[in-house]
């Protein structure tokens, strides 16, 4: 590790969350074991070495699942309220530990030191939603047309639930789905990206801690390092009652029609294409900020990540000409250092898919405002900073109609607020799309049955930083899933109706007669 990583403290943060330089990455409970192959994870900050983790094979994914389905046996059982006790700890153990983790995050992953920490946050705030949650599992009573009777619908945990999660998110994501599994009853088995194995790791063991400190079943909270083939596994187990995917369209495809197929449930959460329009009543200053961030936070790799520009022609002009003198401010940099708003790339595969997309940008008569390309020099030495950049172009180029996960800016024109509502919802994504107006009656029709077609629509806000208190997820190729908040606890349990007949007699609905 580079000195200049480790005045960041990271050697300390590593060594307060478990992580050594030698890892195995199957656990449950806190219990490690692991027969695969050895990985290795490298830091985009500084292309070091952070450490190599030892990753899962068939046998080892069979020990873990066949540990889950026999701690579903118990914790099924366990009050809610209780569970959410377990859940209330762990979000206490994750302020505990935010600083270190966050900066796991950051050094791991690449975001900004500010963003790792905002995503450990997350953590938190989903575990105090869950633990109130835990209180208000609602079914349904209601009135039987047959006297003596009462009906009533509940809801029962499923078993065990499959998390595969995405590197841009290496914690977040898995808490979500993690919180609301534990207090409906479930139990999870979680395969993290690869790219973020340490994080993932981090995380078993704060969650093993609880565990062992409340006696409970280490089957709980199972996970396993390990390539395409253990996700495969897990998808096509007809033991993992639910799937939860994080993921590109083209494996989010694969994986919801194998699930489908074994009549299994599944969240998908895949691409992203996301636009904001900037009308002619819009308060420029903070489209610019919005504009921004959402563009450049987390190097352009978050799904709801900002994409597009859509312009009215009157500010059009003025508009680029203030992005581009905000872009001339960006300090890019490593992301420990607060003072730099964008840090590196993933990896060196991210840099040539950015690459390309601008060549292709190019090549389909893309007029770039601010220039891309990649960093160099001492301060970039893992060669995966790069320059977010601005492109002028045409909605139906087929490089916009993809995500890119990249700091790659698209900016269009539009004369009419129903034309820029059609340009924002054709593309084939449909998570985040966001309206910059002060005029009420451009943003009702935005929010309306003729306005956006996205699983979030914004007024005045950019589309990307949602809080967990709100339903998240996405239309058409974004797969249809919700996370996080509002009811979404009801993707994790199996509702059921009861009929209770408490009469020495027994009449049919319908008034059907069968008498004997």
């Amino acid at each position: 590790m580079s000195k200049k990583n480790n005045d960041f403290g990271i050697e300390k943060s590593l060594k307060n969350l478990g992580i050594s330089k030698e890892n195995k990455g199957v656990s449950s409970g806190g219990k490690y074991f692991a027969h695969g192959e050895t990985i290795e994870s490298y830091s985009p900050t500084d292309g070091q070495l952070i450490a190599k983790v030892k990753t899962g094979d068939a046998k080892d994914y069979q020990k873990i699942m066949d540990a889950a389905k026999e701690a579903f046996k118990e914790f099924r059982m366990i009050p809610s309220p209780k569970r959410g006790e377990l859940v209330r700890q762990f979000g206490n153990k994750l302020r505990e530990k935010k600083d270190d983790l966050g900066k796991l995050v950051s050094y791991e992953m690449g975001k900004s030191l500010q963003e790792g920490l905002g995503e450990v946050q997350e953590m938190i705030d989903i575990c105090d939603f869950a633990v109130g949650l835990s209180r208000q599992l609602h079914g349904y009573t209601m009135h039987s047309e047959r006297p003596g009777h009462r009906m009533y619908e509940q809801y029962h945990p499923l078993g065990v639930v499959g998390i595969i999660s995405a590197f841009n998110f290496p914690v977040a994501v898995w808490a979500w789905n993690t919180a609301l599994s534990w207090i409906c009853g479930n139990v999870t088995v979680w395969k993290p990206s690869e790219k973020t194995p340490l994080c993932a790791i981090a995380c078993q063991n704060i969650i093993a801690e609880v565990l062992k400190e409340n006696k409970m079943p280490e089957g709980i909270s199972g996970m396993i390092v390990g390539d395409h083939k253990i996700g495969d596994l897990l998808v096509n187990d007809k033991d993992t009652a639910l799937i939860s995917f994080t993921g590109s369209t083209r494996v989010g495809r694969i994986v919801g029609t194998n699930v489908a197929q074994r009549f299994g449930k599944s969240i998908l959460e895949l691409g992203g294409n996301n636009a904001i329009i900037i009308t002619e009543n819009a308060d420029l200053d903070m489209s610019i900020i919005g504009a921004v961030f959402g563009a450049v936070g987390t190097a352009g790799q978050r799904c709801t990540s900002t994409r597009r520009l859509i312009i009215q022609e009157s500010v059009y002009d003025e508009v680029k000409n203030r992005l581009a003198k905000a872009y001339g401010q960006l300090k890019i940099g490593n992301p420990l250092d607060e003072k730099n708003h964008v840090g590196p790339l993933i990896d060196q595969d991210a840099v040539k898919m950015y690459l390309d997309s601008i060549e292709k940008c190019k090549a389909e008569g893309g007029t770039f405002v601010v220039e891309g390309g990649v960093l160099e020099g001492k301060n970039y030495e893992s060669g995966c900073y790069v320059k977010p950049c601005i492109a002028e172009v045409e909605n139906h180029f087929e490089i916009v109609q993809h995500e890119t996960f990249a700091p790659i800016l698209y900016l269009m024109k539009y004369q009419n607020l129903e034309d820029a509502i059609a340009m924002q919802n054709d593309v084939p994504q449909g998570l985040s799309s966001a309206i910059m107006t002060q005029n009420l009656r451009e943003a009702e029709l935005f929010l309306s049955q003729a306005g956006s077609d996205c699983g979030i629509a914004n007024v005045n806000i950019g589309t990307s930083g949602a809080e967990i208190g709100g339903a998240f997820g996405g239309e058409k190729e974004t797969g249809g899933g919700r996370e996080s908040g509002s009811d979404v606890w009801k993707y994790y349990m199996r509702r059921q109706t009861n009929t209770i007949n408490y009469t020495a007699s027994l009449p049919l609905a319908q008034g059907i007669k069968f008498d004997l």
